[in-house]
């Protein structure tokens, strides 16, 4: 499945004949946040391939989330696709509830969704801004790792999704920057406050892919959006993040928790 998303970037990959499920979360329940575009969506497709039934929450594209239904139930499981906004706490609970209600429980909550606006200066952050930047990518985080932890039982896991700019900074993104060290200090003080229950808490750090998100660059400075490139010299694909959150929701993992998998295309960052 591919997708043309922008003229200044390759068509975005969500996953190939060449990743060959092996059951790997058959009979799992799977909810993932953002999971209409992106790597929520290769996130997606690569746990329905493995046998799973994934409900995704998109925020407003639902033409977009369709697209993803599609394709999960092109792989023969069960899709449920649900509208709300993460910064809502009543949308997460609601959210968790919907997967608990249709499918009796939940195995594994992907944090996902995000949001990004590039600014020059820090004095060009408004309050608004920094506060939606917060609203969503922590925020939202908190409320659905909240709700779900009442379903989620011995084996579960909780896979979050941070960014290679939580470890080496960037100075064009300084309030998402900011929100995704507050993802990784989640994921490593929720990892050990649920080891004694039998639940994974991990996240995955993607380099720069080929997403929707990265055209918050576009009008801002046209050359990062046509440059984006990691040192292994390309950009990244969706689908070469799918396996990663397939790892870490799957028993092929049950040694690892607090942990980050760094899928960058070479960007050392040593943490």
């Amino acid at each position: 499945m591919a997708e043309h998303i922008d003229d200044m970037l390759p068509p975005a990959e969500y996953i190939t004949d060449a990743y060959k499920g092996a059951g790997k979360l058959e009979g799992k329940r799977v909810l993932i946040s953002g999971g209409d575009k992106g790597i929520g969506r290769a996130a997606a497709l690569h746990m329905a391939r493995e046998g799973a039934k994934v409900a995704i929450i998109y925020h407003q594209d639902a033409e977009a989330a369709e697209k993803t239904r599609a394709g999960i139930e092109a792989e023969g499981t069960e899709a449920l696709v649900i509208q709300g906004d993460v910064a809502s706490r009543p949308d997460c609970d609601a959210a968790v509830q919907a997967v608990a209600d249709a499918w009796g429980g939940l195995d594994v909550l992907v944090n996902n969704a995000g949001f990004q606006q590039p600014r020059a200066s820090l004095t060009e952050i408004s309050d608004e801004e920094w506060q939606d930047h917060m609203a969503v990518n922590m925020n939202g985080m908190f409320y659905l790792s909240r709700a779900a932890l009442p379903h989620l039982k011995e084996g579960a896991a909780i896979v979050n999704t941070t960014s290679i700019n939580a470890f080496v900074g960037n100075k064009h993104l300084v309030a998402y920057t900011t929100t995704k060290g507050a993802n990784v200090a989640f994921t490593r003080a929720l990892a050990k406050q649920l080891m004694d229950k039998g639940i994974r808490v991990n996240e995955v750090a993607p380099g720069p892919v080929v997403t929707e998100i990265q055209k918050t660059f576009k009008g801002y400075d046209d050359d990062i959006l046509k440059n984006l490139a990691a040192p292994i010299g390309r950009i990244g694909q969706p689908r070469e993040l799918g396996p990663a959150y397939v790892f870490l929701a799957s028993q092929d993992s049950s040694f690892i928790t607090g942990q980050t998998i760094h899928v960058n295309g070479g960007m050392i960052c040593n943490g």
